[in-house]
């Protein structure tokens, strides 16, 4: 599913009202419509139920008045509080304006406009409809809008915002000024990209797509390049496994990890590999740990290694490393290998010479860190699975710098290096060298602990090694790492989730994924047809 920007939503309105005939007026009564069944969906019959309306002057306030005529149609009591001069109205918000009061619509409009008004008229509300200003915010609220804002996020009920959080940016999820922290967020007929970005994901609570009638295939054609993972894609790219299957069939994974006291990152990547479906997995160690991962690794071959006095990788590891590669089907390369200025030096010497699918993290980024450049000599596909403070050593920022522009830095990664960038943590991002970027929807706060990471590396080699091209590895991955995370945290919670409580839930994501129904986005995004 294309994710857009205010611009592109805005081309795609003008196209569909061009071309499909569609009035703007109807659009805009299809919205009112999208938002109803949402609410309906969530909140079950809402006859009777005490709703409040806060309604700007801009067409999210038109919007706002369809939601408030049709809710009045179902028998809900409700309230519409107008930010503005009703005067002011131009368009189809004068329209529906005139509609509602029509039909007996009650409002409350200024004077008196106050935060402590609205605050008291909104005291007996079931549910809160946010209709103050959409996705054309280009300025901070301040002022009066900003203490209304405040003052409705004070309340202890739902709040729904309409298309996204008034005071969100609708392309960078930063919050401009103050913005409405909403229970539910229904957005017309695609998601926008500051509902996934920056601030946006704790703004928007879980998020609905209303379609509207839009063409999907308008997006297709305005070169739309941002798009949301979906459950259908996931399930369409799952590796096979066919009935006369054999283990190798499905590939052998070669896991280069590991040092003195970062044992578990190994452990942790190579059980992930297996669980996700790979046939083989062997781990090359350093010789000095091998007994540890035997007594630990009953299904993985381990293959020691000569190391150096530190137990870690170093120069008499390279060859021995080469030619542990040859014959499988993918590599990962980093997880706990350390940060000695030889192994840096034996992952330097490993880049220019593999010719399998191989994807570096952890030790490994910080490696090539300190030469982004190696990545140029490559003769194979590359995956780099970077955290916010591993990206900003590959950028030479800070993370700070990062964390602003996401979508950016992992753009801007991907074209520099010509691989597939993983930027790791809440709706993790996937960039490709050709400028796309895909969003995943899966994954929750508990995942935020130590060999997380190191599972999702182990995740993506064993996909590579059972024939997923490197961008389906990755956005199959991602998926798969976070609905695992979704599914431990049920049982688990997120506070006392672990890394390995993840790797034991692959296999059920794996399964979910394979019966999903189709278009399922994730844990608490959802399409909505009305």
């Amino acid at each position: 599913m294309k994710v857009v920007t205010a611009k592109e939503m805005q081309a795609l309105d003008r196209k569909a009202i061009k071309e499909c005939g569609f009035p703007s007026l109807q659009l805009m009564e299809r919205a009112g419509e999208g938002v109803v069944h949402a609410l309906e969906k969530a909140y079950g019959s809402i006859r009777k139920k005490n709703i409040s309306i806060v309604v700007g002057k801009g067409n999210n306030g038109g919007d706002g008045l369809v939601v408030g005529r049709l809710l009045m149609k179902r028998g809900a009591n409700v309230q519409t509080h107008i930010l503005a001069d009703p005067s002011t109205f131009t368009g189809d918000t004068l329209t529906n304006f005139t509609r509602y009061r029509d039909i007996g619509g009650t409002f409350i409009a200024p004077p008196p406009l106050s935060p402590g008004h609205i605050l008291a008229s909104l005291e007996n509300s079931e549910l809160i409809i946010d209709a103050i200003v959409g996705t054309g915010l280009s300025k901070p609220i301040e002022g009066v809008f900003a203490e209304i804002i405040g003052s409705i996020n004070k309340t202890h009920c739902p709040i729904v915002a309409i298309d996204i959080p008034s005071g969100l940016s609708g392309d960078t999820g930063s919050v401009l000024g103050v913005a409405i922290h909403a229970t539910q967020t229904v957005t017309m007929a695609m998601p926008k990209r500051g509902l996934f970005l920056g601030q946006g994901i704790t703004h928007s609570g879980d998020i609905v797509v209303a379609d509207i009638g839009i063409p999907t295939t308008y997006a297709d054609e305005a070169m739309i390049t941002t798009q949301m993972i979906t459950g259908s894609h996931i399930t369409a790219q799952l590796p096979p496994r066919p009935q006369d299957a054999h283990k190798g069939t499905f590939g052998h994974v070669g896991i280069i990890a590991g040092s003195v006291g970062k044992t578990g990152a190994a452990v942790l990547t190579s059980q992930a590999a297996l669980r996700t479906g790979a046939g083989l997995v062997s781990l090359a160690t350093p010789e000095t740990l091998n007994d540890i991962f035997e007594s630990v690794l009953i299904e993985v071959m381990t293959v020691p290694i000569p190391d150096i006095p530190i137990r870690a990788f170093g120069l008499p590891s390279i060859t021995p490393l080469l030619e542990f590669s040859n014959g499988k089907k993918a590599v990962a390369i980093g997880p706990g290998m350390g940060s000695d200025q030889e192994t840096i030096d034996v992952i330097m010497a490993l880049i220019p010479q593999l010719t399998i699918p191989y994807v570096i993290d952890a030790d490994g980024l910080n490696a090539i860190a300190t030469n982004l450049a190696i990545l140029n000599t490559a003769n194979a596909p590359i995956i780099l699975t970077p955290h916010h403070g591993e990206m900003a050593r590959l950028l030479g920022c800070t993370s700070i710098d990062v964390s602003h522009d996401r979508l950016g830095s992992a753009t801007k990664l991907s074209k520099k290096t010509s691989s597939t960038v993983i930027l790791k943590g809440a709706r993790t991002l996937i960039a490709h060298p050709d400028g796309s970027v895909d969003i995943c929807p899966t994954g929750n706060s508990g995942m935020a602990t130590g060999g997380t990471g190191d599972v999702l590396t182990g995740i993506i080699t064993g996909l590579l090694s059972q024939g997923l091209s490197p961008r389906n590895a990755a956005t199959v991955g991602v998926y798969l790492h976070g609905l695992a995370g979704d599914i431990a945290s049920k049982t688990h919670g997120q506070c006392g989730m672990i890394a390995s409580d993840i790797v034991a839930s692959i296999p059920q994501a794996i399964t979910t994924s394979q019966t999903a129904a189709t278009g399922s986005l994730g844990q608490h995004i959802y399409e909505s047809h009305s």
